[in-house]
């Protein structure tokens, strides 16, 4: 499995949902679980440019990218995905250069 970053910005309808129904956050959660395979393994509201990290765990980018999409087309979130390497797997790549 890999892993991926998910950023996350709330639309103005997600930002009514979020404080209209807080746990809709887990219902989503377990959703993309259901749906797609995809596990959360970390996820953090955070303060900035983006409301939430997440931290996934999913089965390849074509997955990631039917996830994104299903969940932007709801029109609550504006995510950016981002593959991730582990840094003791870059340093072997980088090795075989």
């Amino acid at each position: 499995m890999a892993v991926f970053v998910m950023l996350t910005k709330l639309t103005d309808e997600g930002m009514k949902t979020l404080r209209n129904k807080p746990e809709r956050i887990k219902e989503v959660d377990e959703e993309v679980m259901n749906k797609y395979g995809v596990k959360i393994l970390a996820q953090y509201a955070v303060m900035g440019p983006y409301d939430f990290v997440n931290i996934i765990e999913a089965p390849d980018n074509d997955t990631v990218v039917k996830m994104a999409v299903d969940l932007a087309s709801r029109g609550t979130i504006v995510p950016l995905t981002m593959p991730a390497i582990e840094i003791d797997r870059l340093i072997e790549d980088l090795k075989s250069i």
